[in-house]
């Protein structure tokens, strides 16, 4: 008998707490979950899904949202990024400067979870695009820019361009993030296990590996 572990992973490309909290739960997968079956999916939701072409200057858009200061945002961006470090995820040392929509970084994570033959292509992919928006913090509206993530996680990048440049998979994806609207998913990372048990934001590596054990089944 084996132990099972299924995994969705709902979360924004655009959300730095989604850096953080994907990055605990693998050093929490990576401390305790070596004789499981772990089955990662990464759903989709969006932050900012009315962001138009060219986003918006990250302290603005912040300072907006949530009625903070220019103080505050900068001192909330310093404890992610420190957050961050601590579970071995890199910001730019200059923060991210601008948000970006996310819908067709969406639509090539649901293509390369598609890639029946690579078990791992959509984790690659997720954490490359992660790194685009907050390692190199670089346009999210430059398709060069996302299929560099493409390439770096190993995936073809042709197909990746035909993706980007048509609607493919736009209906799946608005269908994904509808499901999880409807079964309460209102902020993230939001991580359910084995389709039953919620455990929201970026929780510690300690309360990860918690989870872990507490939900994996026998089978």
């Amino acid at each position: 008998m084996s132990k099972h572990l299924k995994i969705d992973f709902v979360s924004d490309i655009a959300c730095p707490w989604c850096a953080v909290g994907l990055s605990s739960l693998e050093l929490a997968l990576k401390n305790v979950a070596t004789d499981m079956t772990v089955e990662i999916n990464f759903q989709p939701f969006e932050l900012n899904p009315h962001m138009p072409f060219g986003g918006q200057d990250v302290i603005e858009h912040l300072t907006e949202k949530y009625g903070s200061t220019e103080e505050q945002v900068k001192k909330n961006q310093a404890n992610i990024r420190a957050r961050a470090a601590a579970v071995g995820f890199e910001f730019h040392p200059d923060g991210r400067k601008w948000v970006y929509n996310t819908f067709n970084a969406h639509r090539l994570l649901h293509w390369a979870g598609l890639e029946k033959t690579d078990a791992q292509a959509q984790h690659r992919l997720k954490k490359e695009l992660l790194a685009t928006y907050f390692t190199l913090a670089v346009s999210l509206d430059d398709t060069n820019n996302m299929l560099d993530a493409v390439k770096r996680a190993g995936l073809d990048a042709d197909r990746a361009k035909q993706v980007l440049e048509s609607d493919e998979y736009t209906q799946d994806v608005r269908a994904a993030q509808q499901f999880y609207m409807g079964a309460g998913i209102h902020a993230v990372p939001a991580v359910i296990f084995n389709d039953k048990y919620l455990v929201e934001g970026a929780q510690p590596v300690e309360a990860f590996e918690n989870a872990i054990l507490r939900y994996s089944t026998i089978s």
